[in-house]
């Protein structure tokens, strides 16, 4: 639970009440306290029962609440069978990677029946973010929400809501995902797809033997009461004729990327990745894994109950799991026994509906909120996307599935590379990752079916300080081509522009919307297309960068850069914290 005087949580009789309490006590930055007890607990779902590793043993895990200024201290004890490390993901963490998260990357994991504690200064973020697992697949079960406030006396750049609640989806395995994965690696091939998709950590009452899956008192008494749930499995959320909500739309999901909607309700969007939008209304939205999504609804129609759906997303010849999880939106007085009215998702592969929402999305740029888009560019860098075959002795088929940024199929190290760059330690990494592809081709042509073989190596690029990046992120037909939501850590960036087909340097830079881009932590690669993205080198540090479906990070589509230290100690790297768990 979280130790804390300054706001409720969880225990609030309304929530709503306590966020009233956020804007009217005097204003100064905070200390927050959070205990993190990594464990394992039995939960059921599907008529399936199974040990899952929790926080605090809920699922999903505890809500984080800040303001903007704020400290967290988030102590994380592992109590698992598992090494553990805790990504708080959008968080700029300025100076500070050491509380980044990632293993092996910014830190080496919490071993079983040890703590660390993430120490974070929120400077300059208002809006939802998320924290989840950032090793093997854990994040599965491991993940919550970042709600960040306001600084006192600050107000939403929209109308105020009458209350708020979170909407996390997910996904749910049966069987236990890290043996899931184990098959997989055997063969060389993706491990079995989820077998549901899931709101709040529920499926729902579309899928079989939902309505036998209760959730434990335990879990129900960690819930904001304006969010109820009925005997289905399934997430309720009560909204009173004629009020407006925030809803705080999370994708969880491992390997998906979802459209959601609510039956009868427009979704006025709001903010993306913990940045103001212009608002914009829309039937449905899309979100991609480790996006998050701020949309207002009113409670305008007739007093019903409604049924909130998301389901996946894909343009591309590739398996998923394409089934639909539903919550409910209920209005007050409504009885549980009245039928839900189903919305009209997009169809799986609606890629018009897909390129035209994302093409809707601009940053808010006042005075207040200004995109501050880099206009002069110091590196420019080329990086494509590919799947690959590599040999694999170890494997049934002798052979594995493989992808690669440039080629380059990116091979974790034994020990963090920040503790490396930091303590200058050699043979960990090097610095030379090409800044474009080493052989250019026709990169969404026919699909590419020979010569997939791909190199391996911990390379990284290294960044000047303060000096502005833009990257092209392009997709191949390699295999085939696929969507591919990228994830920068330590930074956002400025979405700049966005094409299908191959990007071309001479022409596509002309249509780049320099004025008011959106701005986000973590973006779709279209299928068979490429996205320009800018941003300034400003935190020192080491940065990882992954395609953040967990498929394709385990394949290798990662890297690295190593932003370098400026002229003083404010514009370097922090000395790393005592408790930071070893090697």
């Amino acid at each position: 639970m979280a130790r804390t005087k300054s706001f409720c949580w969880g225990s609030s009789p309304l929530l709503f009440l306590c966020l009233v309490g956020f804007f009217s006590t005097p204003a100064k930055a905070a200390l927050k306290t959070y205990q993190f007890d990594v464990q394992v607990k039995n939960v059921s779902r599907l008529c399936h029962s199974k040990p899952i590793v929790t926080v605090n043993g809920i699922f999903p895990g505890p809500t984080v609440y800040a303001r903007e200024g704020d400290t967290l201290l988030v102590n994380v004890t592992n109590h698992a069978q598992y090494n553990m490390s805790i990504h708080w993901h959008g968080l700029k963490q300025y100076r500070n990677g050491w509380a980044d998260g990632p293993a092996y990357i910014t830190q080496c994991p919490i071993k079983t029946g040890h703590s660390y504690t993430y120490n974070i200064t929120i400077t300059g973020q208002r809006g939802t973010l998320w924290w989840h697992a950032h090793i093997f697949w854990l994040r599965a079960t491991v993940y919550g929400a970042i709600v960040i406030l306001p600084k006192q006396g600050t107000g939403f750049p929209f109308p105020q809501p009458y209350k708020e609640a979170n909407i996390v989806l997910g996904e749910w395995w049966n069987n236990d995902v890290e043996e899931v994965v184990k098959q997989g690696n055997k063969l060389g091939l993706p491990p079995n797809m989820s077998d549901a998709h899931t709101i709040n950590g529920k499926p729902g009452p579309l899928f079989p033997c939902s309505e036998k899956s209760k959730p434990p008192p335990s879990v129900e008494k960690f819930l904001p009461t304006m969010s109820l749930y009925n005997a289905h499995d399934t997430y309720a959320l009560e909204v009173e004729q004629g009020k407006t909500y925030l809803l705080r739309i999370i994708n969880a999901a491992l390997n998906d990327e979802l459209f959601f909607a609510i039956a009868g309700h427009n979704l006025t969007v709001v903010e993306i990745d913990a940045v103001y939008t212009k608002p914009f209304r829309s039937q449905a939205i899309l979100i991609a894994p480790g996006q998050t999504t701020n949309v207002l609804v009113q409670a305008n129609q007739a007093p019903g109950s409604y049924f909130m759906a998301a389901r996946p997303f894909m343009d591309a010849p590739v398996s998923i799991d394409n089934k639909t999880a539903t919550g409910i939106l209920q209005y007050k007085g409504i009885p549980n026994t009245v039928q839900p009215v189903l919305p009209q998702l997009p169809a799986l592969n609606n890629t018009a509906f897909a390129l035209s929402f994302n093409a809707k999305l601009r940053s808010l740029n006042t005075a207040q909120f200004p995109a501050s888009v880099p206009l002069k560019v110091d590196r420019h860098l080329f990086y494509t996307i590919g799947l690959g075959i590599n040999q694999c002795t170890t494997c049934l088929n002798g052979t594995q599935l493989t992808a690669s940024l440039n080629n380059i199929t990116f091979v974790m190290p034994q020990i963090g590379l920040l503790q490396a760059h930091y303590f200058n330690t050699k043979g960990v990494f090097t610095t030379d990752f090409p800044d474009r592809p080493p052989t250019p081709f026709n990169y969404t042509g026919a699909p590419l079916t020979a010569n997939l073989g791909t190199k391996l190596g911990t390379q990284l690029s290294k960044l000047a300080f303060n000096s502005t990046v833009e990257l092209v992120l392009q997709d191949t037909n390699l295999l085939t081509v696929e969507s591919h939501p990228f994830h920068l850590h330590g930074y956002n960036f400025f979405v700049v522009g966005t094409g299908v087909g191959n990007f071309d340097p001479k022409k596509d830079p002309a249509k780049y919307n320099l004025v008011d881009p959106p701005e986000r932590n973590t973006i779709g690669v279209p299928t068979g297309g490429w996205v320009a993205l800018r941003f300034r080198a400003d935190n020192p540090g080491v940065w990882f960068m992954h395609c953040h479906l967990e498929l394709h990070t385990s394949w290798g589509l990662k890297t690295a850069f190593v932003v370098g230290n400026g002229k003083d100690s404010d514009h370097s790297v922090l000395p790393p914290p005592t408790d930071l768990p070893p090697c």
